[in-house]
């Protein structure tokens, strides 16, 4: 009968080790009691989490609250433009990482902002990682020593080899700013736009052509382009630091608001009317603004409607496109040259 301590079995033999007696007497009634809800990551002492977020505030105040982008530029500052979020647009990371020995040691001698360099625990450090370590804490970059599983976190399951460098998010400019910046230096502003171009090596090849030809800023689309990543910064060698970058929600509503400014809008076709040689001092000695399409659809059609004229690189009949970075690179030093001339 249920409840009957006395049937056959249901008492326990002495030194057992639950005792003699049926039930558990209150034994586990604290094991049941709620202990609240669990802390964050960041908020637990000792935790991986809490060491980033604690170097990247320091990283941040030495900073001055200015987690990224660089010195300044035409623009007066780095700020999110055109409602873009600092960090990129919705849904990525506020952060990229850069692995390997050799990509991280040529990030920090680029000179690319970076946030933390974490560093693999009881790693065998060889030059590279010695020297990576060496210019992170010369530029005041924090050191945090992580483990691996958290290294193939950051990276992304890249192969890190035990050194990962974080990088916050690039600070656009303001595009409304380029023009007027230029104006305001007494100078005629000269702005590169890149449409539909998706390598961040191309645009950090423009940003260094842009810096070497005295130009004022380049302006980029929020979608459907490249942005200002780590290979971007490592590209331009340094040149992002001098040349700041726009992002723009709509590159023919920026265009049109340009030319009101005064800026003639060339577009670079191979169809164009008029060939670089044949560009009017005259024109290039006032505001001009490129716009260099994708090597493979070139300008897009609102785009090319919106120029004030389109104007075509002579080359060999052979070769059918140049990439947006060598093209941008030419149009600005033929315009550099006859604003000289």
């Amino acid at each position: 009968m249920a409840g009957n301590s006395q049937r056959r079995g249901a008492m326990r033999r002495a030194g057992t080790k639950k005792g003699a007696t049926v039930g558990s007497g209150g034994q586990s009634r604290q094991k049941l009691e709620g202990k609240g809800p669990t802390p964050r990551a960041e908020d637990r002492p000792g935790h991986v989490a809490q060491q980033r977020k604690q170097a990247a505030q320091r990283g941040g105040d030495r900073r001055g609250g200015r987690p990224g982008g660089g010195g300044g530029g035409a623009s007066g500052g780095r700020t999110g433009g055109s409602g873009s979020r600092a960090g990129g647009s919705r849904g990525k990371p506020a952060t990229e990482a850069v692995a390997g020995r050799n990509a991280v040691l040529e990030a920090l001698q680029a000179g690319i902002p970076a946030s933390a360099l974490h560093v693999q625990q009881y790693l065998d450090a060889d030059d590279r990682v010695r020297a990576a370590m060496q210019l992170a804490v010369g530029r005041g970059v924090p050191l945090l020593e992580t483990t691996r599983g958290d290294l193939d976190r950051l990276s992304g399951g890249a192969v890190h080899q035990g050194i990962v460098l974080q990088v916050p998010p690039y600070r656009y400019a303001d595009g409304a700013d380029l023009l007027g910046a230029a104006y305001e230096r007494g100078e005629q502003p000269l702005v590169v736009v890149l449409d539909g171009v998706t390598d961040p090596r191309n645009l950090g090849a423009v940003v260094r052509s842009a810096a070497a030809f005295g130009a004022h800023g380049v302006v980029i689309p929020e979608r459907r382009a490249a942005g200002m990543t780590a290979a971007a910064w490592k590209t331009s060698a340094g040149a992002a630091s001098r040349v700041p970058v726009a992002r723009v929600t709509n590159l023919v509503r920026w265009l049109t608001a340009a030319q009101k400014d005064g800026a003639t809008v060339l577009g670079l076709a191979m169809g164009g009317r008029l060939t670089l040689p044949e560009l009017d001092a005259a024109t290039a000695a006032g505001p001009v603004v490129l716009v260099v399409g994708s090597e493979g659809k070139g300008l897009g059609h609102l785009v090319s409607q919106t120029c004030d004229d389109l104007v075509a690189i002579p080359m060999d009949a052979a070769t059918e496109s140049l990439n947006a970075g060598v093209a941008a690179g030419i149009a600005l030093y033929a315009v550099a040259t006859a604003r000289r001339g």
